[in-house]
């Protein structure tokens, strides 16, 4: 059987997902057995295209086309469509992003299957793979698969290691996939001023993110400097963003967005289960809390029992010491 994972790019840049995407098609197929190759999307893909071949892939097959230049969700279900129609995957592999989220379940729709979402590991059962989801905010877990072939899935982030280029490289094929301008109904334009400003903490290396141990808006400066120290994305739990404190798209947990950064530091945290299973993935915690019995400490690598107010500003100093 053959896996395909469907890999992520914008603007020449790769959504970082994409690789943890990746691992988990190599983890199924050394579970049931089988190759892994990947599909790649755009206008001028090919200096992607070698660097992805060198990630543990039989093959890379490129589908460019001027029509794919910007994403539109017409366009990538009618190029995806063709390719999996050719190649026959047991199994098609997403990253779960927000892209991913508007286009896989049309893709799969087409093929009579369902999207199987945010899947966090892989089992095997009479040689098929079963795909492992979180129910009721990770207090539950789900086996799942589809009946028949192929099966969609998309990987929530953090839950595989991203695939570390190798020295031997996979082959690059380009697929010839036929596409019609006017079956594109969706029309890219210049985003919204207010789009240009969002951000997707998924793509975050670094998060410095506040619970309500800041006590009021106007504290807020302090967290800002620790996240300007050290190149990070500032993100909040729930009430922080329900209070208007911090827009919405900055929200991490159940309710909000699911990250995995290299590091992620939880500054004035309790740790409720809805926070955490936005962020328990992350490869480093390091928690701030001035309760050594908040349950983030559970969760977190290293933790500072200690009033945020205190520790924060103690820590910035620190860091732009030993960048002088």
């Amino acid at each position: 059987m053959s896996v395909l994972v469907i890999l992520e790019q914008r603007d020449g840049k790769w959504n970082r997902l994409s690789f943890e995407a990746l691992a988990a098609a190599r983890a199924i197929a050394e579970a049931v057995g089988g190759s892994v190759n990947a599909a790649l999307l755009g206008a001028q893909t090919e200096s992607l295209a070698n660097e992805a071949a060198k990630c543990k892939v039989e093959k890379v097959f490129v589908i460019n086309d001027p029509l794919l230049a910007q994403y539109t969700p017409e366009g990538y279900t009618a190029a995806l469509q063709q390719l999996i129609e050719a190649v026959h995957p047991k199994v098609v592999v997403f990253p779960h992003t927000y892209q991913v989220r508007d286009f896989a379940p049309k893709l799969s729709t087409r093929f009579g299957r369902p999207l199987i979402s945010d899947v966090v590991s892989v089992k095997t059962s009479d040689g098929r793979a079963m795909f492992v989801r979180q129910l009721f905010q990770g207090k539950l877990s789900a086996d799942v698969h589809s009946s028949g072939d192929p099966q969609f899935v998309s990987i929530q982030a953090g839950t595989f290691r991203a695939t570390e280029p190798g020295d031997q490289a996979g082959s690059v094929e380009k697929f010839p996939a036929k596409l019609d301008a006017s079956q594109i109904r969706s029309k890219p334009e210049q985003p919204f001023r207010e789009a240009q400003r969002s951000v997707d903490l998924t793509a975050a290396n670094v998060i410095v993110s506040v619970g309500r141990g800041i006590k009021e808006k106007d504290n807020l400066p302090v967290v800002e400097e620790l996240a300007k120290a050290l190149g990070a994305e500032l993100a909040a739990s729930r009430p922080i963003c329900d209070n208007g404190w911090l827009p919405m798209e900055r929200q991490v947990g159940s309710s909000g967005q699911t990250v995995a950064p290299k590091v992620y530091f939880a500054v004035g945290i309790s740790g409720a289960i809805q926070h955490l299973v936005g962020m328990k993935g992350s490869k480093t915690i390091v928690a701030i809390n001035k309760d050594e019995s908040a349950p983030i400490f559970e969760t977190a690598d290293y933790g500072i029992v200690g009033d945020l107010f205190e520790v924060v500003p103690a820590l910035v100093e620190e860091i732009k010491k030993s960048k002088a």
